[in-house]
């Protein structure tokens, strides 16, 4: 049936392409989305028939071409994907801005089928087809060839409502059944040394994802294997650690970035040992799955243009309302009702992460959708529930994860040679590291207070409230925190008191989740952001909005969830020597100073867990004012958000554990650790001043 409505949907798409019926600027953007969708099916056919698998490079690559030209950044300004191109067309036209974003989100949807295609999901490929055709023929059907744009906004609604049936269980089947497979099957099943298999993915295939794969053609098994372990060797430890038991489980999910299948297949075969079968689920490429905070939470590949991710991070805001949560909270606790036993016997993510791409300054567009107040409380309320389901199934208390990262091609032409240098940082010997750090949680353990000064031109001033020890000979405040899920080496970290926090966090310059922030500063009163701005744009309007939306998430305020302080100056000299500060992964940034985190502790959902540093003393800073409140509201006890923000070593006077008396010990001044039997992390800082 579903062959016969892909038929019948294909044959009118083919009259669209070629019939002159609508007015322009509808003409023109019906006709490119149906020339899109035709190519679509040859792409399928070629998947279908395994004539995809028999295509020479050369070919491959003129197809992946074809599939994203519209939105590579020399075709984008005039492309209908682009929100200000279209809306411009529509006014331009004498038409409302509405009919520009509809034509935009319809394009964004299109492109964002690409990867079902090759999937062979034919189900999802022949309900957006109906879509585009439905659409079309709402022009068609109104005498002056031009229906309401409201009545197009009911449609695309009505369309996501109704098919979060479909949409919803397939996207958490991906998460949790090791027999979705596609991509497993293309890591294990194809011939790593020949590059043809990149493009069996459907992903944008450019520099970073062939650079990748070439770099483990030259590799070593034993190297590779050796760097998988560093990795899966962080996701069992974090399972001992945790004081979990990981014989329970059956699944883990891999979330990689495409390229680095040589690590990934090794890393299947570690995990089979472990009794583990693994998931990979796609990074969401339709509105439906796709996060607003334009974080990969799956396989993928880098983008092919990051200005359209943001353009269209915010498309839900043409159907979110509040029977369209309650109706997508319903079908996600149905799928999950039926994926019960997965779910409950998934032992939770292992991700693989990727840094070095060129900075990216996003342009904020009026044109594109954007969310209003009430649609952004429930998206927060949304993540909340969301998230609250998740933890009740994939159960909170027993699973964990890993997370390590490398540099990519676009990092510049030192790419191998800093890729070897990541190694060494991301394989530095922990027993090391667990000794002198824990030195520095001695002294802090002592202290009621932390005093973080910056030096100019930071003008950080930042005073962090300090869990109050009941039993010091068998407590701690702060974790040891050593290669196990969190790699690389390097930090001791808390959950602060949020009563006494209070001062100014200041970063001259920082990138967060891929975004550049330029001289943000953040004002925290009793431990929750009160004010906060940036010196992106022009307007202080523009600036806030952007820090509201990306990183408070939509929320009215966050804590401060974390408190570290990184001791990976080996990490920092590296970034230094190579230049690479504006574009290390947050995974090794937040080791080279210290660091604060808005949102969710580190602890979120395992808070009740009991767990101990390598000294034996129970670790107790697990929860804070907000966190507390989880046993009586669970859903106003956390944010499902937590994003670091750095200050480095060059950027401080000095950081001091204040006692109760007001007495001072410092720990860091001018930039340099000061404890006596740390010297050997001032090493790499010293050569770096001579």
């Amino acid at each position: 049936m579903l062959m016969e409505r892909k038929e019948l949907a294909t044959e009118r798409i083919r009259q669209i392409a070629e019939e002159p019926g609508l007015k322009e600027p509808f003409r023109s953007c019906f006709e490119k989305g149906a020339q899109f969708l035709l190519l679509l099916e040859e792409a399928f056919t070629l998947v279908e028939s395994r004539e995809l698998r028999k295509m020479d490079l050369k070919s491959l690559q003129e197809l992946n071409h074809r599939l994203y030209a519209d939105i590579l950044p020399e075709n984008y300004e005039k492309s209908f994907a682009n929100p200000s191109y279209a809306v411009k067309v529509c006014r331009d036209a004498g038409y409302d801005d509405l009919y520009g974003q509809i034509l935009s989100f319809l394009h964004a949807e299109l492109r964002g089928l690409i990867p079902y295609v090759f999937e062979q999901d034919l189900e999802v490929f022949v309900i957006f087809m109906e879509l585009f055709i439905e659409l079309y023929d709402q022009f068609s059907y109104e005498e002056d060839g031009v229906p309401e744009a409201e009545a197009l906004r009911k449609t695309i609604y009505w369309f996501e409502s109704d098919n979060c049936d479909i949409l919803i269980p397939k996207r958490l089947e991906e998460h949790l059944d090791p027999s979705h497979d596609f991509a497993c099957r293309i890591i294990t099943e194809c011939d790593l040394s020949d590059l043809r298999y990149l493009y069996f993915y459907g992903d944008h295939i450019g520099e970073n994802e062939i650079g990748l794969a070439k770099l483990f053609q030259d590799m070593k098994r034993e190297e590779v294997e050796k760097l998988a372990s560093v990795y899966t060797e962080g996701y069992r430890i974090g399972f001992e650690k945790g004081h979990k038991d990981l014989s329970k489980k059956e699944v883990a999910e891999i979330r990689y970035p495409v390229g680095l299948e040589a690590i990934v297949r090794a890393s299947i075969e570690q995990f089979a040992k472990m009794g583990l079968k693994v998931t990979m689920k796609r990074e969401g490429t339709i509105s439906l799955n796709r996060p607003a905070s334009g974080r990969v939470s799956g396989f993928g590949s880098t983008s092919p243009n990051r200005q359209y991710d943001f353009d269209h991070k915010d498309d839900k805001a043409l159907y979110l309302d509040k029977d369209f949560v309650n109706r997508r909270l319903s079908v996600l606790k149905a799928a999950f009702e039926e994926k019960k036993y997965l779910a409950n016997h998934h032992a939770g993510p292992a991700c693989i992460e990727i840094f070095g791409e060129a900075p990216f300054d996003a342009v904020a567009k009026k044109e594109a959708l954007q969310l209003s107040d009430r649609q952004q409380k429930l998206s927060v309320e949304f993540a909340s529930q969301s998230g609250r389901l998740t933890n009740e199934y994939i159960i909170g208390k027993e699973r964990s994860f890993t997370i390590i990262s490398f540099p990519c091609p676009a990092i510049g032409e030192n790419f191998k040679e800093i890729f070897y240098e990541t190694v060494k940082v991301n394989t530095l010997d922990y027993q090391r590291y667990e000794r002198m750090q824990q030195i520095l949680i001695d002294v802090l353990d002592k202290a009621k207070t932390v005093h973080i000064l910056g030096k100019a031109p930071n003008v950080t001033d930042l005073t962090v409230a300090l869990y109050d020890l009941k039993d010091p000979e068998k407590e701690t405040i702060f974790e040891n925190c050593v290669a196990d899920v969190n790699i690389p080496v390097g930090e001791v970290f808390t959950s602060p008191k949020l009563a006494g926090t209070n001062g100014l966090l200041h970063v001259t310059q920082v990138y967060l989740d891929g975004l550049k922030y330029v001289d943000l500063k953040v004002a925290l009163k009793d431990g929750r952001v009160s004010d906060y701005t940036c010196k992106n744009f022009k307007t202080e309007e523009e600036n806030k909005k952007y820090f509201k939306d990306n990183v408070l998430n939509h929320h009215d305020f966050l804590p401060l969830g974390e408190f570290a302080i990184g001791t990976n100056t080996t990490a920092f000299k590296m970034a230094v020597t190579y230049g690479i500060q504006d574009k290390m992964d947050i995974l090794i940034a937040e080791k080279t100073g210290p660091h604060f985190a808005l949102g969710d502790t580190c602890y979120s959902y395992d808070e009740d867990l009991v767990t101990y540093n390598p000294d034996g003393k129970q670790i107790v800073a697990r929860d804070n004012e907000i966190t507390l409140i989880r046993k009586e509201d669970p859903l106003k006890a956390y944010f499902n958000c937590h994003t670091d923000i750095t200050i480095p070593y060059n950027e401080l006077a000095g950081i001091w554990a204040v006692d109760e008396n007001g007495g001072k010990a410092a720990i860091i001044e001018d930039g340099l650790f000061v404890l006596e039997g740390l010297e050997e992390l001032n090493k790499p800082l010293l050569e770096m001043r001579n």
